[in-house]
């Protein structure tokens, strides 16, 4: 498979174009490549895809954020960055363009022959259903060592009393007259391109390819009702703030038979007092009184796997860094791995002294050659 190209070349924008200018650069692509207006040239239909493909990306804030953070890989399953960022898996060909298209030419131009949108799909054909999204807290301590969480969240299931046909027990949906049970319908329309057919969905039936007579009671022919869940969510070690989680299947229902969505858990990680973060390493601070930063000797420091002894070394200076190998976060694809802390040595100046203690540290201000 040849490599993709960068989207900001396929639209011929800079980086920092903003979002008129990515909108423009679309459209302009957009009439030139469209397969309606190039007839049986496969060229043109790869560049069209190519561009929209582009244009859904850097035209959503989300997605283009993290296009620029990992490029083509934040949308790759099987790698780090696309189970990071949550749009591991996206399916470009599900993409929808009604209201781009409907924005650029006009009310009625959102389903084209030739490019295979999400409102082509519709009919008797199965369809992936919606995804949900959803927030969780987590703190700081079981972001390192991960936990497991409940949540609740309210999705659809399948109506119990119809079976998700939505029709009433007894009665069974009939095809549409209007469709023929396409769920679509062919239309003409003259455009800047000539002639041109658009397929659209059917106002009759609304895609469905059924006509409901007698409506479901308990779901008014939906074919599904909406209700409370509770589920687990595995948080895994190293997460970090504004990550997201992605529960396959956990979504909506699809239609015709089609799988479930997924569920998107959007983690906010608590600050902790003691303890900074940055990536997978961890920062601290440490007061040292100054006979040991002097002297040198043990001292006990905090970690997020409990106290331990750090060696401090004579002549230790205020604000001197000292690093603990393997104390830091666990690498979210890797949990063995783990960063690094960094330890800040503050020297601590006493502000009251006794008598004995005054009289230590006049003999030794003598001893160096200082005079109070």
């Amino acid at each position: 498979m040849a490599e993709k190209r960068d989207y900001y070349e396929v639209l011929g924008v800079e980086k920092t174009a903003d979002d008129a200018a990515i909108k423009r650069a679309y459209r302009k692509l957009a009439k030139k490549y469209h397969p309606d207006a190039n007839p049986g040239d496969q060229g043109a239909a790869e560049k069209f895809r190519e561009c929209s493909e582009a244009y859904a990306v850097l035209s959503d804030p989300e997605k283009r954020k993290a296009y620029d953070t990992y490029g083509h890989a934040a949308f790759d399953p099987n790698s780090a960055a696309g189970a990071s960022t949550g749009f591991g898996g996206y399916d470009f060909s599900n993409m929808d363009f009604s209201d781009i298209f409907s924005d650029f030419f006009g009310a009625g131009f959102g389903g084209f022959s030739g490019f295979s949108g999400r409102q082509q799909q519709r009919g008797s054909r199965p369809m992936r259903g919606d995804s949900l999204r959803a927030g969780l807290r987590i703190s700081f301590e079981e972001a390192i060592k991960g936990c497991e969480k409940k949540l609740k969240i309210r999705s659809k299931d399948s109506c119990p009393n119809c079976h998700g046909s939505g029709a009433k027990p007894g009665t069974q949906p009939e095809t549409c007259p209007r469709c023929k049970g396409k769920g679509q319908l062919v239309m003409t329309q003259q455009s800047f391109f000539g002639s041109v057919q658009q397929v659209v969905t059917c106002p009759e039936c609304h895609g469905s390819g059924k006509i409901i007579k007698e409506k479901c009671p308990d779901c008014r022919g939906e074919g599904y009702i909406t209700k409370e869940k509770e589920l687990s969510v595995k948080i895994p070690a190293g997460i970090d703030d504004g990550q997201t989680l992605r529960l396959s299947g956990s979504g909506d229902p699809g239609l015709n038979g089609g799988p479930r969505g997924d569920l998107l858990v959007n983690i906010a990680v608590g600050q902790h007092p003691f303890f900074k973060r940055q990536g997978t390493n961890i920062y601290s601070t440490e007061a040292i009184s100054f006979a040991k930063a002097a002297l040198g000797g043990k001292t006990i420091v905090k970690t997020v796997d409990g106290p331990v002894e750090l060696s401090i070394k004579a002549g230790t200076q205020t604000d001197t860094r000292v690093r603990l190998r393997g104390k830091g976060v666990p690498h979210l694809q890797s949990p063995g791995v783990r960063g690094d802390q960094y330890v800040t040595l503050v020297v601590s100046v006493p502000t009251k002294l006794n008598k004995k203690q005054q009289e230590a540290l006049k003999a030794y201000a003598e001893a160096v050659g200082e005079t109070a």
